[in-house]
């Protein structure tokens, strides 16, 4: 008799905190509806390549792996310049006294997406995994654009097991014993290199290509790896048509991870995410569409039509949206929210070293080449094109990365028609038979040919090369194609001059050094630029710890690349990004790719103000 009234003042203590009401169910009564999905919708302006880590080097492709696969360590969201923090390793890694012996231990429990390819059976993450991948960069047969970056590790054992097959035209040899990369046992892997590496863990934080990929997915899709990416990271591949969309869902087999992060003390932005999102299960997402317009217009009306989530503004657009580097008050009063930094990179435009026109190491070459530099008037571009997003570059240092110095000046930011016109004169291009276009020094005609794209950006980036050219009276041709074909043929050695941009992958110049590095040459070289001082001077700073001694060689390469002028490094560009009032905690990464599981969708708000 007494358990009624208990009952029923313990069910007023519910009523009273949920607000008055009661509900009851029945067995008759309807199931309670699931959450709607959570979905974030962005765009690229570059169609992606393909998704296998290693055959890729494109940033867009690589935002996508990044998030499907998953390094060793990683880059701390929130941490500012940065801080490498363990990912699938269970602690940071045991390193010798002379930076040559790298051991790490991965934490057990840690499952790959599913996949048929597993026959249906969870496969768990395993140290043989980091091996395997890493030795895909060496098989001759993946044409990896990577091999480079990874054989600069010098890993005892590895690249002589690629010019073994190589030597024999035999398959590559995947389960011979490297001396240099070993699974010591299931969880434990480690690295033995030729040379001192002090900041090899870079290369462990990279899961957009060292990431860990199980064998019998490679060699259930053989031949089509490129479409079938399946990795142990917060997402996975489930739609795509190619060069039009990419949908990525929440991998059902994701471990348990939650927010957390280091930001500064003083940063106030990341103390508060932190305090808003720490401890919430990741990802928040359930889904991520990612389509691909190349377009500004389109990109920029599908953001105001709220069909995207977030992006970052066409510079067509940059003085609409952030007038006077502050929100429009149009898009503020819906709540728009904005970031605008000076990006972790540089643009340019390189000169093919093996061009009969251009390329070349004799006097009148580099006369060439220093006197394109020269006549390119970068503060023009950066106040048209770029509608002042952009500061002028100085070399290949990225801010943010080590050794860049604000305060560092030299003759590759310089615009200077007159000594530019001098130089033309002085080493025979001039103009010998009236037709206003100057002839090569032994009279033959002149014409240099420019790669590009057929987009309306790239079309304002042409208009500039003519002016550029035209002052200096060179004839100029442009070559229009699209971003993937015109990667191939800069791979192939068949472009003239082709203008990109670079981001910083990792907080260290080296990558950066690595596109001007002889034997990378026809891989991230794209230039195909060969000097022996440089390449000495790249391989004493790849042994050498951070310091002044490092910091002089920084130095001396960066006189070396103005001297030969193989590359002109053109800006460091400000990005302006905006997302919607319904997406919360996005800070956009210096480092690495990854945002998609740090941020979250609130669906009801979203619902409010689009009705869908």
């Amino acid at each position: 008799m007494t358990l009624l009234p208990k009952m029923f003042k313990s069910l007023m203590m519910i009523c009273a905190a949920t607000g008055g009401m009661l509900a009851f169910s029945s067995a008759g009564a309807a199931p309670a509806q699931p959450a709607e999905p959570k979905v974030f919708r962005y765009a690229f302006l570059i169609a992606e390549t393909g998704f296998d880590p290693a055959q890729i080097s494109d940033l867009y492709s690589r935002i996508v792996t990044d998030h499907i696969f998953e390094g060793l360590y990683k880059y701390d969201y929130l941490a500012r310049p940065y801080k490498v923090r363990p990912n699938v390793a269970a602690g940071m890694p045991e390193i010798s006294e002379d930076y040559k012996v790298w051991t790490v231990k991965i934490q057990p429990g840690i499952y790959f997406a599913p996949d048929d390819a597993f026959g249906g059976k969870k496969r768990e993450l395993v140290a043989e995994d980091f091996v395997y991948a890493l030795k895909r960069f060496f098989d001759p047969a993946s044409k990896s654009p990577a091999y480079s970056y990874f054989n600069d590790a010098g890993i005892l054992g590895l690249d002589e097991l690629r010019q073994e097959a190589l030597k024999h035209k035999k398959p590559f040899d995947y389960d011979k014993p490297v001396e240099g990369l070993r699974a010591l046992d299931r969880y434990t892997i480690q690295y033995r290199l030729k040379a001192p590496r002090p900041r090899f863990i870079f290369s462990l934080a990279g899961g957009d290509q060292y990431g860990a990929v199980a064998r019998e997915v490679i060699e259930h899709y053989a031949g089509r790896t490129m479409e079938h990416p399946v990795g142990t990271g917060p997402f996975m591949l489930s739609k795509w048509r190619r060069s039009s969309q990419m949908v990525l869902e929440k991998n059902p087999n994701y471990r348990e991870t939650y927010y957390d992060a280091e930001p500064n003390a003083d940063d106030v932005e990341g103390q508060a995410l932190l305090a808003k999102f720490k401890g919430r299960r990741l990802p928040m997402l359930d889904r991520v569409e990612v389509s691909i317009i190349e377009e500004s217009q389109p990109r920029w009306l599908s953001f105001l039509n709220r069909e995207l989530d977030y992006i970052s503004v066409p510079l067509e657009f940059s003085n609409i949206a952030a007038p006077n580097g502050k929100v429009a008050p149009n898009l503020a009063k819906q709540g728009v929210q904005m970031q605008r930094l000076v990006n972790v990179d540089r643009t340019l435009y390189y000169f093919n070293m093996e061009d009969p026109v251009v390329g070349g190491y004799t006097p009148e070459r580099v006369a060439l080449r220093r006197a394109i530099a020269l006549g390119t008037d970068t503060q023009r571009e950066i106040n048209t094109v770029r509608r002042g997003q952009a500061v002028i570059a100085q070399s290949v240092v990225a801010p943010g990365t080590w050794g860049y110095d604000p305060d560092y000046k030299n003759e590759n930011g310089d615009y200077d028609l007159p000594r530019a016109r001098a130089l033309l004169e002085m080493y025979g291009y001039v103009d010998r038979d009236g037709d206003g276009w100057r002839e090569q020094p032994d009279g033959k005609p002149l014409l240099i040919e420019y790669a590009s794209q057929p987009d309306a950006l790239s079309r304002s980036f042409d208009e500039l090369w003519k002016r550029n050219m035209d002052n200096l009276g060179l004839k100029l041709n442009i070559k229009a194609g699209k971003w993937p074909e015109q990667l191939k043929a800069a791979r192939a050695g068949q472009l003239m001059i082709w203008q990109l941009g670079y981001t910083a992958s990792t907080p260290d110049t080296q990558p950066g050094l690595e596109i001007l590095y002889g034997p990378t040459s026809g891989g991230q070289n794209l230039g195909r630029f060969k000097h022996k001082r440089f390449d000495e001077v790249y391989e004493q700073m790849q042994r050498l710890p951070d310091g002044p001694e490092r910091l002089a060689l920084l130095r001396e390469a960066q006189k070396i690349t103005t001297a030969f002028m193989p590359q002109k490094f053109l800006v460091h560009r400000v990005l302006t990004e905006l997302s919607q009032p319904w997406v919360t905690g996005y800070r956009r990464p210096l480092f690495g790719n990854q945002f998609w599981q740090y941020i979250d969708v609130d669906m009801d708000r979203k619902k409010a103000r689009t009705g869908s």
